[in-house]
Parts: structure tokens; C-alpha cells; sequence
């Protein structure tokens, strides 16, 4: 009897496998058919039996990847001092870090919120107006610089006002540039500030960074929580916050300020770069309890990539964490509150070191690629990807137009009376 020719008995081994596959689907479990090929090669299936690599390709074409925060603004400041318009500033090419245009492209992100980030003052707790003045200085800077490198770029990137802005940017190949001002130190205690950063574009805004502040206790604050949440500032500042239709943002805050913003808000929050406490007890991170607040409130928590955040605990060191840790964070959170609660926030270009596997911004698709061989659908993969954040979002306006129909006013600034000399 003649010998079948390779080519043939690797098409009969196919066929045999997709038999298996196809039994194993209907009898036992969907997961049997997770890797299947032909000639040694394994091309990995998601459970409704597709490609996984198509399905990502679908999620991340219809949607846009939006990333909660990145941090590239501050690390132009850091390695370039601001200056984009010489031949060493190569965002077309390659730059140090984890972001430029290359490697969003490859990681097919559709939007960014880009961080304003300007470190905390360092005074403990003095939180007298002076002590901001430089704050609110260097925070303008790094707004005008958004402005600027999205001038510059004008066939990659496009300023995001709106949702819709955002959907279309994606919808034009483009990466739709956001901004959100990391931490209230910024505002220099006036609501002034705020109203005018939001004209400057400015979409949300993180109550802390590593400090306290006259509204907030920090999660990481040098010195011991202040408030105990949200002090009666803050809950004024939340206010003309939901009236402006800017975002929330409750990273970096301790668990009491969560909780205290979660019930006063009208509108939905974001966590905009944190993780699940359950899996690493970081007080970075969101526990379970005030996970189920953030679905009652309808908002969304974008887990973040940092290595001390997503793999620690005795004994472990955080720089053996993988891409695996991360997608262990986002299941916990959608198997425990629902896919329509959970985002990504990278932080990429903040943190120091990076999960294997999730180097940099082009390896975006392969997280997509693990969540789908773990069980994730498209219409999942969907929400996650962006439709999550574009709903709060959407939810803010919508709460900012009602507050403004039912005719609340802004918050107004104490100002000291002026004296005049004759």
C-alpha cells in the first residue's frame, strides 16, 4: 500500500482534529477547541470557534483602544524638556520609554488620555494657596505641550473633546488625544483653575497624586490619612466637577476618599490607572467592596501594568510579574462586577519596569489575545477596549447637562478683599 504523501496525511490529521474539536465542543468543553492547526503550526481559537488573532483584529477596528493613562507628556518634560520641534525628538521613529507613534500604531490604539502630571509640592500638609502657585505653572506647560505635539502630528493624533470626537478620530486612523490632570494639587486650591482647564480640554481630573490635598487623602500620602476621605471642600469640588462634565478620577486615592466620592457623586467615576486589591494588596489598588460601589455608580476601573501593582505579596517579586498577572486583574474585576465596569490604564511612561510580555504600548494586541484564550468574547473584548470609558463619559455629559437644565451655578472662589491705597 502505497504511503500517503505528507501534505495528505496532514490534511487527514486536520480533519481528524477538527472532529475531535467539534465532539469535545458539544460533549464536554468549548475550551478543547482552543488550539488547533495544521503542519505543526497552532492557531489559537476562540471559543466560539474563530481565530483569536481575527477576533482581536475585530474588537480593536470597531472599537477604539482607549488607554486610561499615559504618561508620555512627563516624560518629554523629563528626557526632552519640552522641546518637540528639534531632530532629537523623534516621536516618528523611536523614542526612550514605552510610547511613540510605532509602537501606537503596532498596539492599534485608538485614543489616549494623556497624563498632566506635575509631582505633589512636598510641603506635608500645608495646603495654603502659595504653596500651588508652581504647580499650576508646570500643569499648564504640560497641557500646551498636548496641544502642541498634537499640532505637530496632525496625521496621527486629533484632540478629543467629545465621545464622539474620540469615536471619529479612531474611525480616521487616528489616535484620539485626551488629557487628564493628575491630582488636585494642580487646581491650586481654586475652582477657577479647574473650570479653565476643562476649556483648555481637559476631561478628568484624579482627586490625588502620592499627597494629600485641601479636598482628598491620598492612598500613598507621606504622612497619615488627613480627612479621612473627602473633606467639605472636596465634596464641593466633586460637585463642580459633575456640573463641568469632567470626569472623577479616584486613582490614587485612599479607600475612605473612594467611598465618600461614591456617595456624593452624580456622576459616574473612573479609576483611570488601578488595580484589584483581592490579587495585590496594594492601597493603590480597588477592593472588592468598593468594587461593587463603582458598578452601583455605573463607573469603570482601568487596570494598570505596573508590576508592584498587579504581582506582589510575600514572597513575591514584583519584577517576575507577566502579561498574565494583568489579564488576572481584568477578569477578577469583570467575573466579580461585569464586563461593563473594567478598562485599561497602562501607565506606560510612569512606571519604571513593565510586565513581561507588555513591554511597551505595541503589545497591546497580545493582552487582547490572552483575555480571548481565557474565555473573553468580542462584545466583552468591546467593552473593555473602550466602549466602557466612552459610556462614563457619555454619562458625565449627560449629567453636566441636567445640572446645568436645573440651573446650578458654579462653585465660586474665595478671594480676599482688596485694599486700595489713596
Amino acid at each position: 500500500m502505497p504511503q500517503p504523501s505528507s501534505s495528505r496525511l496532514s490534511s487527514r490529521i486536520s480533519c481528524l482534529l477538527v472532529t475531535l474539536c467539534v465532539v469535545g465542543f458539544i460533549l464536554f468543553n468549548p475550551a478543547s477547541c482552543l488550539f488547533l492547526g495544521t503542519g505543526g503550526d497552532h492557531v489559537a481559537l476562540a471559543e466560539d470557534g474563530s481565530s483569536i488573532s481575527d477576533s482581536v483584529e475585530e474588537i480593536l477596528s470597531l472599537t477604539p483602544l482607549i488607554d486610561g493613562h499615559d504618561d508620555l507628556p512627563i516624560a518629554i518634560r523629563f528626557f526632552y524638556q519640552n522641546k518637540i520641534y528639534n531632530e532629537n525628538f523623534t516621536f516618528d521613529t523611536e523614542l526612550m520609554g514605552h510610547v511613540d507613534l510605532p509602537r501606537l500604531r503596532k498596539g492599534r490604539v485608538g485614543g489616549t488620555f494623556w497624563s498632566i502630571y506635575v509631582d505633589c509640592p512636598g510641603t506635608d500638609n500645608n495646603f495654603t494657596d502659595a504653596v500651588y502657585y508652581k504647580d499650576v505653572h508646570d500643569a499648564l506647560q504640560q497641557i500646551d505641550l498636548v496641544h502642541r505635539l498634537v499640532a505637530a502630528y496632525p496625521d496621527d493624533l486629533e484632540l478629543a473633546l467629545t465621545p464622539s470626537a474620540a469615536v471619529k478620530a479612531h474611525a480616521d486612523h487616528k489616535v484620539a488625544s485626551m488629557m487628564g490632570v493628575e491630582g488636585l494639587h494642580m487646581i491650586g486650591n481654586s475652582a477657577s483653575t479647574l473650570r479653565l482647564y476643562h476649556a483648555l480640554g481637559v476631561r478628568y481630573v484624579t482627586l490625588n497624586h502620592n499627597c494629600n490635598n485641601k479636598y482628598s487623602d491620598s492612598a500613598l500620602p507621606a504622612d497619615a490619612p488627613f480627612w479621612n476621605g473627602l473633606s467639605k471642600d472636596g465634596e464641593a469640588i466633586i460637585k463642580e466637577m459633575n456640573r463641568l462634565g469632567m470626569m472623577v478620577d479616584l486613582a490614587h486615592t485612599s479607600k475612605d476618599t473612594m467611598v465618600d466620592t461614591l456617595s456624593v457623586t452624580r456622576a459616574p467615576v473612573i479609576f483611570s490607572h488601578s488595580s484589584a486589591f483581592a490579587i495585590c494588596h496594594s492601597p493603590r489598588n480597588v477592593p472588592d467592596d468598593v468594587l461593587h460601589l463603582v458598578k452601583d455608580n455605573g463607573g469603570v476601573v482601568m487596570v494598570n501594568f505596573y508590576p508592584e501593582f498587579v504581582h506582589c505579596g510575600p514572597g513575591i517579586n514584583p519584577e517576575d510579574a507577566t502579561i498574565d498577572d494583568v489579564a488576572d486583574h481584568i477578569l477578577h474585576i469583570a467575573e466579580l462586577i461585569g464586563w461593563e465596569y473594567v478598562g485599561i490604564g497602562s501607565d506606560f511612561d510612569g512606571i519604571p519596569i513593565v510586565p513581561k510580555g507588555l513591554e511597551d504600548t505595541s503589545k497591546f494586541p497580545a493582552l487582547f489575545e490572552i483575555l480571548m484564550s481565557r474565555g473573553m468574547t468580542v462584545e466583552q473584548g468591546r467593552m473593555l477596549a473602550g466602549e466602557n470609558v466612552l459610556r462614563v463619559w457619555r454619562d458625565v455629559e449627560k449629567v453636566a447637562r441636567k445640572m446645568f437644565e436645573e440651573g446650578v451655578q458654579p462653585l465660586e472662589d474665595t478671594v480676599k478683599q482688596l485694599q486700595f491705597e489713596m
